[in-house]
């Protein structure tokens, strides 16, 4: 079947090439079959021995006749089907030829397209061959199409970017190329195409001039490296500032600390605090210029570790009661119960956030007080610091400014107050850190409210909390006290406890109101005076069961013994949650004690006693510094240590190894960071080297160091220091210190 299909077909292509051989065929075969049947039927009809019969010839003339109608019949059907078939094929034919044309002009469209294109593109062939190329690869080439088609020609390279490759394949990557008009850059995109079905695949290179980018991002670079070398340039310049204040800072606190414990005249001593208060202040402001420096230069590092945020706040109020009380007005705390008492973040960036905004508060109050309250924020998790106080308060259009660097509210404010107007900007930037943020609301003339919020996620230590919350539900406690901060925040925390709270601004009145119910507690503020809290105390002793002074720590010592003994107790301001709840839920049976021994709210502080004599420790001091080296000698003596001094590296690695061969070997080492000839860093490697190859303890060494960067302590800690001390040398830091090197501790301060 096939194979006659075949010879058709072919004959068919032949009769269509050759039509006028195809009508002579047709033609004569049409004739001959007329020619022949007529000539036959007339032939038969006429002979003599036909049998001619009219019915018969009539009949085979009709047979033939509708056989002849029947073949016209059917070849008009035919006609038909043939001309439907050749309009249906003239349409196809019409469509291709639209669809032909639409082709050609989109090829147009393509090739106009591809001509006007800034771009650069070029198809090679698989043989590297190249088989398209539009003018702007032309004009960059300086080769005309002509010559290009067909050959291997490619572009001067002159720098050669890194190499990408897409997830499509394509491959993607820059050069810089030598062009008529200087070098360019061209970031090229290439990839295999298929032009034509069945014809190989071809590679096709698309380049895009981006000089200007690449330019522009070089300029960048060079501007972002400038500017990390000047920052740090700028850090090195501060920490070798920074070290070189802290040197002689160092002698002037240490040195003045040291008088201070001698024999002075009263004059003699207010002169030694005023230097001591030099310094300090000094110290601060250097502390101050480095925080900057490290936000700056975004060497901030945060903590995450747990940490008592009760704790916290109560230990910021208690350091800055003195400043508080000295200028006669109050500093309380609040921290709400719903939060959690351990929460994770770092401790001592939230403390130096809260003691800036709490120490400004101080500076620019001088009436009524300031608050630190601590409760839930909007947001889960979230914790805010409310800093509120009664002073002079901030105008409208300062609120914003005053948290750019080195700003002030206005020049006035900064002559009589002082302060460098970095504080606001380094807490602002630091709190930021943290993912929180700083709001100030305020009104001049009437105080400012400062709003720390930051995330700070609950941590589980597994410890117990710090003091169980008392049930007071049903009790009734007065305050007597004046309309002040702390008396407010005393009240709102007695009644979250569930106590009914009566505040009351004068004693006569509050005496007066004792019969009135049965007071479970009583409690009397000093400032009301000695005659009025005497009054009161001794109306109240069968009115109330528990009766509290609440005193400052320099008022304390003025109460006399027979005040003390009209009251069950007495808190020390700010008061912490802990000692009330423990004050209000002592038994009343018990007898107040004295004020010498009582230490329930206030821990006393003693003066550090020396070693006993042959227990000192044996020490190793080396510093370059004449007045450091005395400080540290005079510290370490009065502590009942003995002490070696030396001047440098050499030195100080000489008196190590003397030692060591001797069978004495120090205990410890106290080494300064710069020094001449061989510095810190470099004895203690050669310390450490030496006793690598030894057997027995190793000789703890502690630093003496002026420079707070992070690097600089893992500088000490990859030379194998065990800690480090910074300038200015603080005497409690190095107590501990020694004291752990006593107790076999690690040695950290």
């Amino acid at each position: 079947m096939g194979r006659f299909f075949r010879i058709k077909l072919r004959l068919r292509r032949f009769l269509r090439r050759h039509s006028w051989l195809a009508t002579i065929v047709r033609s004569f075969t049409i004739f001959s079959v007329a020619f022949g049947s007529a000539f036959g039927f007339i032939s038969g009809a006429l002979s003599p021995h036909s049998g001619y019969d009219p019915n018969a010839f009539a009949i085979g003339v009709s047979f033939l006749f509708a056989l002849a109608c029947l073949w016209i019949v059917t070849l008009g059907i035919r006609l038909r089907l043939m001309r439907r078939r050749l309009r249906t094929i003239a349409m196809h034919n019409e469509a291709m030829a639209d669809r032909n044309w639409e082709l050609q002009e989109a090829e147009q469209r393509a090739s106009t397209l591809f001509e006007a294109q800034d771009d650069l593109i070029v198809l090679r062939d698989l043989d590297g061959l190249i088989t398209y190329a539009n003018d702007a690869y032309c004009e960059l080439a300086q080769i005309s199409r002509s010559e290009l088609i067909g050959g291997t020609a490619t572009l001067k390279v002159l720098e050669q970017g890194d190499t990408a490759l897409e997830s499509n394949g394509t491959r993607v990557y820059d050069q810089k190329i030598e062009g008529p008009h200087g070098p360019r850059w061209i970031a090229w995109r290439e990839g295999l195409v298929r032009n034509d079905a069945g014809a190989p695949a071809e590679m096709q290179s698309v380049g895009r001039d981006v000089t200007d980018r690449t330019e522009s991002e070089r300029a960048l670079t060079e501007a972002r490296d400038q500017a990390d070398a000047a920052n740090r340039a700028k850090s090195r310049f501060l920490a070798m500032a920074s070290h070189e204040i802290r040197t002689p800072l160092n002698g002037i606190i240490g040195m003045s600390g040291l008088l201070m414990d001698t024999q002075l005249t009263p004059e003699q001593m207010t002169y030694v605090k005023a230097v001591k208060t030099s310094g300090d202040a000094l110290m601060a402001l250097i502390e101050e210029l480095l925080d900057y420096s490290k936000i700056e230069a975004g060497k901030i590092d945060l903590e995450h570790r747990p940490f008592a945020l009760s704790g916290l706040i109560e230990d910021i109020t208690e350091l800055l009661a003195p400043r508080a009380q000295t200028k006669g007005i109050e500093i309380a705390a609040y921290v709400d119960e719903r939060l959690p008492m351990q929460v994770s973040g770092d401790a001592a960036r939230l403390r130096q956030v809260l003691l800036n905004l709490a120490g400004n508060a101080i500076k620019f109050t001088a009436t009524g007080g300031v608050a630190l309250i601590v409760e839930p924020g909007i947001w889960p998790n979230e914790i805010s610091f409310l800093v509120r106080d009664t002073g002079i308060g901030i105008a409208p259009e300062a609120q914003q400014r005053i948290f750019r660097e080195f700003e002030q509210a206005d020049d006035r404010i900064a002559r009589s107050y002082g302060g460098t107007g970095l504080g606001l900007s380094i807490s602002d930037r630091i709190v930021r850190r943290m993912g929180g943020r700083i709001t100030l609301a305020s009104t001049p003339g009437s105080g400012s409210t400062f709003e720390v919020s930051i995330p700070l996620m609950a941590a589980d230590t597994g410890e117990a909390n710090g003091f169980t919350a008392p049930d007071l539900a049903g009790q009734s406690i007065m305050l007597v006290a004046p309309h002040s901060i702390e008396a407010s925040l005393i009240s709102r925390r007695l009644q979250r406890w569930g106590a009914q709270t009566c505040i009351v601004s004068d004693a006569d009145v509050a005496t007066a109101l004792l019969p009135e119910r049965s007071w479970h507690s009583v409690l009397i503020d000093h400032t009301l005076g000695t005659e009025a809290m005497e009054a009161f105390a001794e109306a109240a002793r069968i009115h109330a069961t528990h009766r509290i002074v609440m005193v400052t720590p320099s008022t304390r010592q003025d109460l006399a013994a027979s005040e003390t003994a009209m009251f069950t107790g007495y808190l020390v301001k700010p008061l912490r949650a802990s000692s009330l709840a423990a004050r209000l839920t002592a038994s009343p049976e018990i007898a107040a004690p004295s004020l010498v021994i009582e230490a329930i709210a206030e821990p006393t502080t003693t003066a550090p006693a020396a070693a006993p004599p042959g227990k000192g420790l044996s020490i190793l001091v080396a510093e370059d510094n004449e007045i450091n080296a005395l400080l540290m000698r005079s510290l370490l003596t009065r502590l009942g240590h003995n002490v070696v001094i030396t001047t440098n590296g050499e030195q100080a690695m000489e008196s190590w190894l003397s030692a060591t061969s001797a069978g004495t070997p120090y205990d410890l080492v106290l080494m300064d960071i710069q020094m001449p000839r061989l510095n810190g860093i470099e004895t203690t490697k050669q310390i450490r080297s030496h006793e690598a190859g030894q057997s027995g303890r190793r000789t703890p060494i502690l630093a003496l160091t002026a420079n707070t960067l992070v690097e600089d302590r893992h500088a000490c800690f990859e030379a194998g220091m065990d800690g480090f001390l910074i300038k200015p040398l603080d005497r409690e830091k190095l107590e501990e210190a020694l004291a752990g090197l006593a107790a076999g501790r690690h040695i950290a301060a």
